[in-house]
Formats: C-alpha cells, structure tokens, sequence
C-alpha cells in the first residue's frame, strides 16, 4: 500500500515493529531526483534533503532520526546503539532497543528488512550483488543474532531488467551451482539475474524462511522508484525499521 509517499510493507510483523519504504513520491527535489529524494551524497541541493529527511521523520512519525550509513557494497553491520554522529561505513544496520531506527538508502539494489518475530530486534540491509554475494545477509543474523526472523524485500531492479555480465554470473555460481536457478541467459556473455531469488538463497542459509515482498521492480516501476541503471543521475529511496 502505498500512502504520501510512503510504501506499508506487507508482511505480519509483531506489533513492536515499525517498518516504511519511501517512494520517489512527496518531496521537494527537482530535476532527475524528483521528487522525494533522501540522499545526500548524489548531487541534489542540500537544503531539498534536508527538508524531505525532516518530511520523512513527519510522515513516518519516527522517534528519531534514522541511523544514516555510507554505503559501500560491503558486508560491515553496524549495531545501531553504536552509530555516532558521523556517518559510518556500513551495508547493514540492526537494532534491540527500542526507538533506534535502522535505514538503508536504494536505487535498484536490494533493501532488505527484518525482524524476529519476538519483536526483540529489526535489521535493515543494503543488498546489491556484490553485498550479496560476500554475504552481506548472512553477517547481518549473526551479527544481530538467531531467533524466528521474518524478512521483507524492497523495491529492487526486477528480474527481467537486471542485465550483468559473466563475472557476476560466476561469481554466485562457482561458490553455489544451485545460484544458477537465478539466472537467465539473455545474449552471449550476458545473463538476467534475479536478486531477488539469490536473496532468498541466502536468507534460506541462516534459517529465514518467511520472506515477504520482492513483488517490485525500480527499473521499470518509474514512476514510483529510482533507478540508477535506468537514469544515472537520479535519487535514493529509503527502507526504514525500528522497534517501538
């Protein structure tokens, strides 16, 4: 459902948990990272994501300001409680206590959210394919620890828009010949992978079997997502979880 901007995951989470998803939808930025752009680090005028990351706090009625992280294909996971004032360099961020909100910032990678079903602690995960592939995922459960988690996928570039090349291919293959089932060949050298599906691969390796989502595709969906593969020049999307 999507509402002023805001995308409700669908998904049973306990009561305890509060998760969002932005769309491009509800800002004030102009140009290629209209409109609601929540990025600060790609070219849009400092006071636009200013005022969409204060819309973004109204909107979502959030307890805090989120966690930012600096985002860099990796696999470091950040305990939220931990977070200073600088932004650190993380993919991943979880949380245990109450009115710490987690966040990752996309534009076709994967934004992954959790949440045991205990409502004793949320996580959210940047997961592009070099995340996941180094295993991004896995590091996320046991950093913020096994338990009865439930997962949510975001809006990510779909299935039959994310054309890589035969080093991606390889990558998941060699490490894993049942990664293969994600991949369609589309041109010589050339596959469609689905993140989605190696998302749940991976999930499904630390014991996460109840995934909702994956329904959405940035690349295509124009009017509601960015996609850096489809504009260059373009904004970010947040995903938001945190316990109340």
């Amino acid at each position: 459902m999507v509402a002023e901007g805001l995308l409700l995951p669908d998904w049973p989470c306990p009561a305890g948990v509060r998760a969002c998803q932005t769309t491009r939808q509800g800002g004030l930025s102009e140009g290629p990272y209209h409109s609601f752009n929540l990025a600060d680090h790609v070219g849009d005028a400092p006071a636009a994501v200013a005022t969409n990351r204060t819309r973004l706090r109204e909107l979502a009625q959030l307890p805090g300001e989120p966690r930012w992280l600096a985002q860099v294909h990796g696999t470091t996971v950040l305990d939220a409680a931990a977070a200073s004032a600088a932004t650190p360099c993380a993919d991943a961020s979880y949380s245990q206590r109450p009115g710490e909100v987690c966040v990752v910032l996309t534009a076709d990678c994967l934004p992954l959210l959790l949440c045991r079903r205990d409502a004793s602690a949320v996580a959210a995960v940047h997961a592009g394919w070099r995340g996941l592939q180094a295993g991004v995922i896995e590091q996320t459960i046991i950093r913020a620890g096994e338990g009865d988690w439930l997962a949510w996928l975001g809006p990510a570039i779909g299935p039959q828009a994310f054309e890589v090349g035969e080093e991606v291919y390889a990558a998941f293959v060699d490490e894993d010949a049942a990664a293969s089932a994600a991949f369609v060949a589309n041109r010589p050298g050339h596959w469609l992978a689905d993140l989605y599906a190696l998302a749940r691969m991976r999930l499904a390796r630390v014991g996460v079997t109840a995934v909702y989502g994956g329904q959405y595709c940035s690349h295509r969906q124009a009017e509601l997502f960015y996609s850096y593969r489809r504009d260059g020049i373009t904004g970010r999307m947040a995903s938001l979880i945190w316990l109340v």
